[in-house]
């Protein structure tokens, strides 16, 4: 009796074993929830709906979004690092980075709570100005280093991407200028009235206003030149050192200890996604552009962007955020 007892409660503890397994195989088997801790139509959410929604088509499933904003998205971060486990929550969220080295105190831990998949991709930020305010980049960085303090910028608000990516050009530069920080979009009347000197931001939000000669496009902030401004020059052929890239992206995260062949199919339909013609002519349309990594590849990338953002805190002086 003993002997079966034993057999059973073996048969029985490997049964339960499997479950988390085959459930993990057949994952999706219903609507996966994604937190977008952002408002509606910024460049990470219409991204997110772009590939997610062929994603959904792939699997035979629905990703539902769901915008969260608030306390600089780290609420919507939030919710999904507290989520279950299984692959039915996740998260996209270009600013995690920025958050984690702008504020002292977070309720989850960034490396240890997330899982991070796969980048959408990455989309080049643009450095703007009035039109006729400066002859092109180096003519701002020389007024700026003549008279230091004086030029200002403007930002959607502390911590967001134009913040940093003017951070990250003005420490590079070595250059002091004063940040303007608004609230979402305003800050582009400011710019397109000339009562503010330059802007750094995501060229989607931008690029109309270019094209229309409202804004005159200095430099974009990337490795190579974008395909939606060709003429306009890069930080690096300006002149500025590689360090001055701000890298602003698109990803998408998991709980952490989401089981790894969930983590996987994810990355990989997102993968496939992204390599469909459909997808990828409405991402050019919006300037993002490829970013292929395998997991363990965006996982390392991740971390260390989290250190450089650190980094950028200190050496830009920004106040921590409570």
């Amino acid at each position: 009796m003993t002997r079966f007892l034993r057999q059973s409660a073996l048969t029985v503890s490997i049964a339960l074993g499997c479950v988390p397994i085959a459930q993990s195989q057949e994952w999706p088997t219903r609507e996966v929830s994604v937190v977008i801790p952002l408002p509606p139509g910024v460049a990470s959410d219409t991204t997110a709906r772009i590939v997610l929604e062929q994603v959904g088509r792939q699997v035979g499933q629905t990703f539902v979004i769901h915008n969260r904003p608030g306390a600089g998205g780290t609420i919507g971060a939030n919710v999904v690092a507290k989520s279950d486990p299984d692959g039915y929550a996740a998260l996209v969220y270009g600013s995690l980075a920025a958050a984690t080295a702008l504020y002292s105190k977070l309720p989850f831990d960034t490396v240890n709570d997330f899982a991070p998949v796969v980048p959408f991709g990455q989309q080049p930020l643009a450095i703007v100005a009035p039109p006729g305010r400066f002859k092109n980049l180096a003519d701002l960085l020389a007024r700026a280093r003549a008279k230091p303090g004086e030029l200002n910028y403007a930002s959607a608000g502390v911590g967001s991407a134009a913040h940093f990516g003017a951070a990250r050009l003005t420490t590079s530069a070595g250059i002091q200028v004063q940040h303007v920080p608004f609230k979402g979009g305003d800050y582009f009347t400011e710019i397109i009235a000339g009562r503010v000197d330059f802007t750094v931001a995501p060229l989607t939000t931008l690029i109309n206003l270019i094209r229309d000669g409202k804004v005159m496009a200095l430099a974009v902030s990337a490795k190579t030149r974008s395909v939606l401004l060709p003429q306009v020059p890069t930080l690096i052929e300006a002149g500025l050192p590689p360090d001055s890239v701000y890298p602003f992206y698109s990803p998408v995260f998991l709980p952490a200890k989401t089981p790894r062949t969930i983590v996987e199919k994810l990355h990989d339909e997102v993968t496939r996604a992204l390599a469909t013609p459909s997808v990828q002519e409405r991402l050019v349309k919006i300037g993002m552009e490829p970013m292929p990594m395998s997991v363990a590849e965006f996982q390392t990338f991740f971390r260390d962007d989290v250190a450089a953002n650190i980094a950028l805190v200190q050496a830009a002086k920004i106040p921590k955020q409570e």
